[in-house]
C-alpha cells in the first residue's frame, strides 16, 4: 500500500489506528508527519513545525542525525535481535558499563527492559524480591509521591498520584500503595523542614510495610511538572536509610541532562538503591529502558528464594536499541549540553515569564530545558493544539499545564517562537 496523500493516510489512521490518551473521536486534531529534520517535524502538505515537546521528552539530540543513523544501520549488518537469556553481545555489555560510569555512584547492576513503564515494574520487583531475600516479606507495599507520576503499567500506575496521576478509573483493581504529600518547598525557595512532615510521619507509622520509597528526583513529571528542592532528596534518602526502606529514583524523563545535571539525583548529592532510565537513552530512536541497582540489592535479592529476577522480556537488550543508545550517550557527552540546557532555561525564564499578567495563566516555571505555564482552567485541546500548528509549533499540552521540553540542540530563534506560541495562546484563553 503506497499511501501518497495525508488525506489517505489520515482516513485509514482513523478507521483503524487509537492513539495514547485519545477517544476514537474522528474530529480530534491529527497531523500525518511525513518526515523529521533537526528540531523539525515535516507534515505531508509541507508545513514545518517546531518540536517543542522533544517526542515526548525523547529526542534531545534532534531528528536524524547521522551519527545515530550511522550506528543503527551498522549494527542492522550485524544482527538486528538475539535472545538475552543465557546469550550476550557488545552493544549491551557497552551500554551497561557507561550507564554505570555515567550515574551515580554504587549502581553497579543494570537489568534492560522495553519501556520507562517497564523498568519501573522491574524497580517494584526487585524491592519486593530484596526485601523478601531479608526474611521481610511483610515490606511489601511501595510509598510514594502526590503529584508523582510513574508510568502506564499496572504495577506503574498504582505509584502514581491517584487523582492527579491519570488512572484513578483503575483504583479498584490496582496494589493499594501509600503516598506522602507532595514535596511543598519549590526547587529555588528557602528549604522548610515542615515539607518532610507527611514523609516522616508514613515512614515512622508504616515502615515494617514498606518495601521502597519511589520519587522523581526533582522534577515531578506528567503529574503535575513541579519541581522541588533538593533537600528533600538528601533528607529522604536519610529517612529510607533510618527505616530499612530502599530508595528508588525514577529519572525516566529527567536523565540525560533534562535538569542541567546528567542525572538529577547528582542535584542533591545522592545515590540511590534503584535508577529507572528510559525516554532519551535512545536519542528516540528506539524504545530501551534499564534499571539499576546495587550490588546490595542485587546481591540480597539473587540470596532469597528464587535466586533470580523473575522477570524476563523478549526484547530485553535489543542490539539495535542498544548500539543507538551507545552512540547517542558518546554524542551527548561530547556536545556542550551543560551550556544549550543552562542556555534554553535561561531563554525560557525570559520570555515566558511575562505572561504571568495574562488572565488564564496561574503560574510559569522553569528549570533546566522544561518550561511551564499552569493555566486555571484545563486546555481544550481541539481548539488549542491547531491554534499553535497555525504558528509552526507542535507542543501536546495536558489538563491545566501548557509546556515544552525541548530538543537540546534548539536554536534561540526557534524556542523563541515557541514561547511567542505559548504567550499567544495565553492571551487568547485570557480574553
Amino acid at each position: 500500500m503506497n499511501l501518497t496523500s495525508g488525506e489517505d493516510l489520515l482516513a485509514l489512521d482513523r478507521t483503524h489506528i487509537w492513539h495514547p490518551y485519545a477517544s476514537t473521536d474522528p474530529t480530534a486534531p491529527l497531523y500525518p508527519v511525513a518526515s523529521a529534520q533537526g528540531c523539525e517535524l515535516v507534515l505531508y502538505d509541507g508545513r514545518r513545525l517546531i518540536d517543542g515537546m522533544s517526542s515526548w521528552w525523547s529526542v534531545i539530540h534532534g531528528y536524524n542525525r547521522p551519527e545515530l543513523n550511522e550506528a543503527l544501520t551498522r549494527q542492522t549488518h550485524q544482527m538486528a535481535h538475539v535472545m538475552f537469556g543465557g546469550l550476550t553481545h557488545e552493544p549491551a555489555v557497552t551500554l551497561a558499563k557507561k550507564l554505570v560510569d555515567l550515574t551515580p555512584q554504587g549502581l553497579e547492576k543494570v537489568f534492560f527492559a522495553d519501556s520507562g513503564s517497564v523498568s519501573v515494574e522491574v524497580a517494584i520487583k526487585m524491592a519486593l524480591q530484596y526485601q523478601m531475600s531479608q526474611g521481610k516479606a511483610e515490606k511489601s507495599r511501595i510509598l510514594s509521591l502526590r503529584k508523582g507520576y510513574h508510568g502506564d503499567t499496572l504495577g506503574a500506575m498504582s505509584l502514581c498520584d491517584p487523582v492527579t496521576g491519570m488512572h484513578h478509573l483503575f483504583q479498584a483493581i490496582l496494589p493499594q500503595q501509600l503516598f506522602a504529600d507532595a514535596p511543598a518547598c519549590g526547587v529555588r525557595d528557602p528549604w522548610d523542614p515542615a515539607c518532610l512532615d507527611s514523609l516522616k510521619e508514613l515512614l515512622h507509622n508504616h515502615h515494617q510495610t514498606i518495601a521502597a520509597l519511589i520519587v522523581e528526583p526533582i522534577v515531578q513529571g506528567a503529574g503535575g511538572m513541579r519541581f522541588y528542592h533538593p533537600q528533600y532528596l538528601r533528607e529522604s534518602r536519610a529517612l529510607c536509610d533510618q527505616f530499612d526502606v530502599l530508595l528508588i529514583a525514577d529519572e525516566i524523563a529527567t536523565g540525560f541532562g533534562r535538569t542541567g545535571r546528567m542525572f538529577a539525583c547528582e542535584h542533591a548529592g545522592i545515590t540511590p538503591d534503584i535508577l529507572c532510565l528510559g525516554k532519551a537513552l535512545t536519542g528516540g530512536y528506539m524504545t530501551l529502558a534499564a534499571t539499576l541497582c546495587t550490588n546490595k540489592v542485587a546481591d540480597g535479592l539473587c540470596s532469597g528464594e528464587a535466586g533470580v529476577l523473575m522477570h524476563g522480556p523478549t526484547f530485553m537488550a535489543n542490539p539495535l536499541a542498544c548500539a543507538v543508545a551507545n552512540a547517542s550517550l558518546d554524542l551527548l557527552c561530547s556536545s556542550p549540553w551543560q551550556e544549550r540546557v543552562a542556555r534554553i532555561e535561561q531563554q525560557l525564564i525570559n520570555e515566558l515569564s511575562p505572561v504571568e499578567k495574562y488572565q488564564a495563566v496561574k503560574e510559569v516555571r522553569a528549570f533546566g530545558a522544561i518550561g511551564v505555564v499552569e493555566l486555571h482552567e484545563p486546555v481544550n485541546m481541539k481548539v488549542v493544539v491547531p491554534r499553535l500548528v497555525e504558528q509552526g509549533v507542535w507542543l501536546r499540552p495536558f489538563g491545566r499545564l501548557l509546556y515544552t521540553m525541548p530538543p537540546f540542540v534548539i536554536s534561540s530563534d526557534q524556542l523563541s517562537q515557541i514561547t511567542a506560541a505559548m504567550a499567544d495562546i495565553c492571551q487568547f484563553l485570557s480574553q
